[in-house]
């Protein structure tokens, strides 16, 4: 195709995630907003029973959001100053923050080149004395190695904390991700697979669960809604200086519906998923996102790689490409380490994760959500391959 052709463009823009709501749960929030309780209540504890048979946790505990979570767990857990906690630069910044946050000290290792979750290998170079916890990611809804971390945490007596942002809903070798006794974080910010407007879960063993909740609360002895229900008493103590991560009856309203829908929605994204990976198959550049027989793949994001070798452009201006075609797209992630904050305070080069750094300057997330319609999918597919004729070598 000639470069001076017309473009392949649709008429209005298809945004890259946005939430599918329907009436159930604007009729359950609004229920919610008619009742006597908005705040964390009886809803919040049906959504988490609810939450933890669907992942088969042995519990779970409504949060503010999955950063919450991932704090809650580290200061539940005693980790602070002095300590160190392994993770992947192939995250968002909240993975790390919260590390900072307790005042210890993030240690990055470099990701595997196929799933770009954390590389077992370069965790357990990183473990040193000081090392508290490895702390993975399941990048884009593929599960980590859990069997080799696992493994390490366990001969080094190390907390294994999983953040489970993109993994709603993973299995690894036929065991649905948060269905262990250690902490794991859920993510239901708006573009998530199931979503609350913002708020997260933190699942894991019962008696963790019962101290967590007191660390996210104030340190309170007692919770409120306990307190003002008939039958309830006034009085409180302070045990511990706590936190406000609780989750609200109104966030919590959407997510038991969200929660019903999950698996049709899930169904919708692995068709989309299907449709991406037989269209793209066979372009030598377009690597695509891959998936190890062992685990189920939740799908949160579908992250294509270029190859920059059988390109004339490069991905910032593959982006711009798409956006002129009224296609969304983001990018999954800026690593850590090149963030001034972590850059300055560490000392990181760019290249110091080889792998993530590479893999970083060469991929772009499609669209991939449960309202994308057979159209809106051939469009996005038509786009690329346009963008593509276009500038390949």
């Amino acid at each position: 195709m000639a470069a001076s052709s017309p473009l392949a463009r649709r008429t209005e823009f298809l945004p890259f995630s946005p939430p599918l709501i329907g009436e159930e749960e604007i009729a359950e929030v609004v229920d919610t907003l008619r009742s006597s309780w908005i705040t964390t209540g009886p809803k919040t504890r049906r959504f988490e029973t609810e939450f933890a048979a669907h992942v088969q946790a042995p519990g779970a505990l409504a949060l503010s959001s999955c950063t919450a979570a991932l704090h809650t767990a580290l200061v539940t857990l005693g980790i602070g100053p002095g300590d160190e906690v392994v993770t992947t630069p192939m995250t968002f910044a909240a993975s790390a923050n919260v590390i900072e946050h307790v005042g210890a000290r993030p240690v990055l290792a470099d990701v595997e080149p196929d799933t770009l979750n954390l590389d077992p290998a370069r965790v357990a170079a990183a473990i040193t004395p000081r090392t508290r916890a490895i702390l993975p990611v399941h990048y884009a809804g593929h599960p980590v190695d859990l069997d080799t971390l696992g493994l390490l945490a366990e001969r080094h007596r190390l907390a294994l904390i999983e953040d489970a942002a993109h993994a709603l809903p993973a299995a690894y070798k036929g065991r649905r991700i948060g269905a262990g006794t250690n902490p794991v974080a859920f993510s239901f910010y708006a573009t998530k697979n199931l979503t609350t407007a913002e708020g997260g879960m933190l699942t894991g063993d019962p008696d963790f669960l019962a101290r967590a909740r007191i660390v996210g609360l104030h340190g309170m002895s007692r919770e409120a809604w306990k307190r003002y229900d008939k039958g309830g008493s006034w009085y409180y103590e302070v045990v511990l200086p706590g936190f406000k991560y609780n989750m609200t009856d109104i966030q919590a309203a959407l997510g038991v519906w969200q929660l019903r829908k999950l698996e049709r929605h899930q169904a919708r994204r692995r068709a989309v998923v299907a449709l991406y990976d037989a269209a793209f198959a066979g372009e030598p550049a377009l690597e695509l996102p891959v998936t190890r027989p062992e685990v189920e793949h939740a799908w949160h994001l579908y992250v294509l790689r270029l190859r920059p070798e059988a390109l004339r452009i490069d991905r910032d201006r593959f982006i711009t490409a798409l956006a002129e075609r009224n296609i969304g797209t983001s990018v999954h992630f800026i690593p850590i380490h090149l963030h001034p904050y972590y850059r300055d305070r560490y000392g990181y080069a760019p290249d110091a994760f080889p792998v993530a750094h590479a893999n970083y300057r060469r991929m772009l997330s499609l669209p991939l959500n449960p309202r994308l319609s057979d159209q809106d999918v051939a469009d996005v597919i038509e786009a690329v391959r346009d963008i593509v004729r276009r500038h390949c070598r």
